[in-house]
C-alpha cells in the first residue's frame, strides 16, 4: 500500500475503493431512475428488455447497496482516525470489498436477464423463501453474504475500535451499524400471516431509516464537522447525545405510522400519530447543529465544498425526512395518502437529504485526502459546489412535481365516496406531473455528472487561511460581510 502523506493512518486507503464503487453504483441507480420516468409517460420504454417492475427493482436496490458501500467507506475511513490506530485488518477490509462487489454485480445481472420467478428458482428461494418483498427482493445467497460483508465489517471496525481511543462519534457509529446488520436479520423472517409479515418488513424498513441508519448519519455528519470547523469536540458530543436520543425516541415507536392499516390494534394509531409528528425534531435539530458548528467555527477549512455538502444534508433531510414525512404522517391523512405519489416525494427528498448528501459529504472530504491533497483546487470544488445545487434544483422540481401528481391522484382517486377515478385512467391524468418529474430527474442526472467531472479537474489543491485562526468564536459568513460592508 502506497504511502500517503496526507493520511493520519495509512490504512484509511482502503476506503476508496468503497468510495468509488459507491459513486459508480450511484449513477447506474439515477440511469434506472431516468427509465422508470420515461416509463411513466411511455409504458412501453424498453418493453419487454427491462420492464418497469425490473426497474424499480433495480432503482431502489442500487440505492440501498450504494448507501451500504458508502456507509462502509466513511466507517473504514474514520474510525482509525478517532480511535488513533491503523484499521484491525485492512487486507480483510479489502476482500469483503470485491465480495460485495462481486455479489451487488450478480444480483442486478440475475434482476436484468433471468425472470423473477425463474431467478428465486435458481438461488434457493424454495429453501428459505425471503423474495418478492419491496426493497428485499435480493435472493437468498445475496442476503447471506450481505450478513457475512456486514459481521466482517463490524469485526474490523469494532477490534480497531477496542483496540484504541473510544469518541462519541466512533461509538455512535458502530451503535448505527450493529443496528443496520441486527434489524436486516429480520429479512429473512417471512411467516405466512400477511400481518406478521408486513411488520417485520417494517422492522428492516422503516428501523433502518428512521432508526439506526440516523444514529450513522449523525456520526458521519458530526465527524465532518469536526474537521472542517475545527469546533471543539465536547461541544459537538453534547448535540450528537441529544439528536441521537430523539432519533431512537420517536423513530422506534414512529413504527406506528406504519402499522395503521395492516390488520394491527387500532391503538397503534394513537402511538403513530403522536410518535411520528416527533420523528421531525432530531432532523430540525441536525439543522441547527450544522449551522451553529459553521457560526462557531475556528477555522476555515480548506475543503469548503465538503462544508457545504454537510450543511445542505442538514437542511434537505429536514425538508425531507422531516416536513415532507409529517405531512402525511397522521392517520386520518395517511388513510387517503398512502402509497400515492405523496408518499413518492417524500422518500425521494428523505433519502437525498439525509443519506444521500451525508455519504457525499464524508467522501468530499475524504476524497482528497486520499489522492495526497488537503482539498481540491478552487476550480474543482467550485464545480463541485454548482453541482450540489443543480443536483438539489433538480431534486427540489422532482419533490414538488411528485407532490404535486400525488395531492391530484388523492383527489381523483382516493376521496371520492363513489364515481372514484380507476388507477390507471387516474395516471393519465398526472402526466404533466411526470414530464416535470423527468426534466427534474435529468437536470439531477446533470448535477452528478457535474460531480464526477470535479474529480478529474487539476490545479494547485487549495489551502486552508492559516490567517483566519483566532482563538475565541469567528463570525459567521453574513456577519463578515456586514462588518466588511
Amino acid at each position: 500500500m502506497a504511502n500517503i502523506p496526507t493520511l493520519k493512518y495509512q490504512s484509511q486507503a482502503v476506503a476508496k475503493p468503497y468510495f468509488i464503487a459507491a459513486i459508480g453504483l450511484f449513477i447506474g441507480q439515477i440511469v434506472f431512475g431516468l427509465v422508470m420516468g420515461i416509463q411513466y409517460i411511455y409504458g412501453d420504454f424498453l418493453f419487454p428488455a427491462i420492464p418497469f417492475n425490473v426497474a424499480r427493482m433495480v432503482h431502489t436496490n442500487l440505492l440501498i447497496v450504494w448507501l451500504l458501500f458508502g456507509f462502509m467507506g466513511a466507517a473504514y475511513y474514520m474510525v482509525p482516525e478517532e480511535s488513533e490506530t491503523e484499521l484491525y485488518s485492512p487486507k480483510l477490509a479489502l476482500l469483503m470489498f470485491w465480495i460485495f462487489l462481486v455479489a451487488g454485480a450478480a444480483t442486478v445481472l440475475g434482476y436484468l436477464l433471468v425472470p423473477y420467478a425463474k431467478l428465486a428458482e435458481m438461488t434457493g428461494n424454495n429453501l428459505l423463501a425471503t423474495m418478492g418483498r419491496e426493497f428485499l427482493e435480493q435472493p437468498l445467497p445475496t442476503k447471506v453474504g450481505i450478513v457475512i460483508v456486514a459481521l466482517a465489517m463490524l469485526f474490523n471496525v469494532s477490534m480497531t475500535y477496542l483496540k484504541g481511543r473510544k469518541t462519541t462519534i466512533t461509538t455512535v457509529l458502530l451503535l448505527g451499524l450493529w443496528g443496520l446488520a441486527l434489524m436486516f436479520l429480520f429479512a429473512f423472517v417471512n411467516p405466512a400471516n400477511l400481518v406478521r409479515d408486513k411488520m417485520y418488513w417494517w422492522w428492516v424498513v422503516h428501523l433502518w431509516v428512521e432508526g439506526v441508519w440516523e444514529l450513522i448519519l449523525a456520526a458521519i455528519l458530526a465527524y465532518v464537522l469536526i474537521k472542517t470547523t475545527g469546533v471543539d469536540r465536547e461541544v459537538v458530543d453534547k448535540w450528537v447525545y441529544v439528536i441521537i436520543a430523539f432519533a431512537l425516541f420517536t423513530g422506534i415507536l414512529g413504527t406506528a405510522h406504519h402499522y395503521y392499516f395492516i390488520g394491527l390494534p387500532g391503538y397503534w394509531h394513537l402511538v403513530g400519530n403522536i410518535f411520528s409528528s416527533l420523528e421531525p425534531i432530531p432532523f430540525f435539530l441536525m439543522t441547527m447543529f450544522a449551522f451553529r458548528m459553521v457560526q462557531r467555527r475556528r477555522r476555515d477549512h480548506a475543503n469548503q465544498a465538503a462544508v457545504l455538502w454537510a450543511v445542505g444534508c442538514a437542511v434537505l433531510g429536514f425538508l425531507g425526512a422531516g416536513v415532507w414525512g409529517f405531512l402525511h404522517t397522521l392517520s386520518f391523512v395517511n388513510y387517503y395518502t398512502h402509497g400515492s405519489q405523496i408518499t413518492a416525494s417524500h422518500g425521494h427528498l428523505a433519502f437525498y437529504g439525509a443519506y444521500v448528501l451525508v455519504v457525499i459529504a464524508v467522501i468530499s472530504y475524504a476524497m482528497p485526502t486520499l489522492r495526497g491533497r488537503v482539498a481540491n483546487s478552487h476550480k474543482a470544488q467550485s464545480v463541485e459546489m454548482w453541482s450540489f445545487w443543480v443536483m438539489s434544483i433538480g431534486m427540489g422540481v422532482m419533490v414538488l412535481a411528485l407532490t404535486g401528481a400525488g395531492i391530484l391522484q388523492v383527489w381523483l382517486q382516493r376521496m371520492p365516496t363513489s364515481g372514484a377515478m380507476p388507477f390507471m385512467a387516474a395516471q393519465e391524468q398526472m402526466v404533466f406531473f411526470y414530464w416535470m418529474r423527468l426534466w427534474g430527474g435529468v437536470a439531477f442526472l446533470i448535477g452528478l455528472i457535474m460531480y464526477v467531472w470535479s474529480f478529474f479537474i487539476g490545479g494547485v489543491p487549495a489551502e486552508e487561511n492559516l490567517g483566519a485562526r483566532r482563538g475565541g468564536l469567528m463570525p459567521s459568513p453574513a456577519q463578515r460581510r456586514l462588518k466588511h460592508d
